[in-house]
């Protein structure tokens, strides 16, 4: 019989309780970004596999491909960044700006599985479009810290990268692009072997090599920004430390800046990223539970140029942490269950109102429909973690 009664590799059911849990999570989640001056939209689970292949946005082998039936190439929804945008270049192109959006969808990514990794996942994230400067970075981070504190998680570090900061340094030591990929890898894999060695290759001087070191290495706040100050004169790179300065200015009055941190070294898709560039983490999870960052030139792919920033954060990956974290779950059971014997007339009667009057006070309640006997009903109530059992077997007759 194959494997047709088990869901595919990467994807899995949702157990009661942490359906129940994600569900309100979800909740409090869209009620924080409404709170926020974010709007809800809902892009299609399906689109053209061009607006994420064509812009080099997504490895094609990473997207679910399948065809319509005019032959056309179209895959599951990937993230919701690029379908946001082309939804601001399209649908919303005669909209002012800011645009301020947010989604909760299900994302459909292949080889994502692993380590708590799925190919189908819960994506919540805001789009911040038509914003540019330290603010706008500083409101998407803060509010990615307040969602994430929002699931319940409580230990959380927030890594803070700028691409410029890159570039600039790259620009400032003449390094063609060929040995600037070669140090991009090296420097996102954290191999200052690799790049010591390239850095001799290249002739840096020592000081020149130091500072490419840092780049790996270095780890802090307003100190490691300092550090690279008095190394750095790529007005890129001066605009990438200034950036990154205001953000911390801005995480200290919200109050956020025992979560942040400044890596130089972060550059997961620095083609993509045009500056700003952020990864949260918890323990018990190998992976960033939220990332984002700015992307100034995607929207434009789609016809309407315009800044963005924005981030997303798994939803699926922070409640496997939280459960790793050793959260307990409250229980999905009803608040209790109500029987009735069905030989006496009017107790059916009796037990429909009954609960019918006890859910319109907000209680869940269970009408038993097998015909238990009391007995049976209070051994069922408490095997499901029923608190109350009612049975009812005797209906008083209206007096005239």
């Amino acid at each position: 019989m194959g494997n047709k009664f088990y869901t595919p590799d990467g994807f899995c059911d949702t157990l009661p309780g942490v359906c129940s849990f994600k569900k309100e999570a979800e909740s409090r989640i869209r009620r924080l970004f409404g709170l926020h001056g974010y709007v809800e939209i809902e892009t299609p689970g399906v689109e053209y596999c061009d607006i994420y292949t064509k812009p080099d946005f997504v490895p094609e082998e990473e997207l679910y491909k399948f065809t319509d039936h005019k032959g056309r190439l179209l895959c599951a929804r990937y993230d919701g960044t690029v379908p946001a945008a082309r939804f601001a270049a399209t649908v919303y192109k005669n909209e002012s700006l800011p645009l301020r959006l947010s989604y909760i969808e299900n994302m459909y990514r292949f080889n994502q599985s692993g380590g708590g990794k799925q190919s189908e996942f819960t994506q919540a994230g805001i789009e911040l479009m038509g914003v540019a400067g330290s603010d706008a970075d500083a409101e998407v981070i803060a509010l990615a810290i307040k969602t994430i504190l929002e699931t319940g998680i409580e230990d959380l570090q927030i890594s803070i990268g700028q691409v410029k900061l890159f570039k600039g340094i790259i620009n400032q030591l003449g390094i063609n692009d060929e040995d600037a990929q070669f140090i991009y890898n090296a420097i996102e894999s954290k191999d200052s072997v690799a790049l010591d060695k390239v850095a001799t290759k290249l002739g840096l001087s020592d000081e020149d090599k130091q500072t490419l070191l840092m780049l790996p290495e270095g780890q802090g706040t307003y100190d490691i920004i300092d550090a690279f100050r008095s190394r750095v004169s790529d007005s890129m790179a001066i605009e990438a430390l200034d950036n990154m300065k205001e953000i911390l200015d801005v995480m200290d009055e919200y109050g956020y800046l025992k979560y942040v941190s400044v890596d130089p070294g972060l550059l997961s898709g620095a083609d993509y990223y045009t500056g700003m560039i952020f990864k949260g983490y918890t323990y018990e999870v190998g992976f960033p539970i939220v990332s984002g960052g700015r992307y100034d030139n995607a929207v434009g792919i789609f016809g309407r140029e315009m800044e963005c920033v924005g981030f997303s954060l798994s939803l699926s990956l922070a409640i496997a942490a939280i459960m790793r974290q050793g959260a307990e779950l409250e229980s999905v059971a009803a608040d209790a269950i109500i029987g009735y014997d069905s030989s006496v007339k009017g107790a059916r009667a009796a037990a429909l109102s009954m609960a019918e009057q006890m859910r319109l006070d907000g209680t869940s309640v269970i009408l038993d429909t097998t015909f238990n006997s009391a007995d049976e009903l209070d051994s069922y109530a408490d095997a499901n973690n029923i608190s109350a059992c009612f049975f009812i077997d005797t209906v008083e007759e209206d007096q005239n």
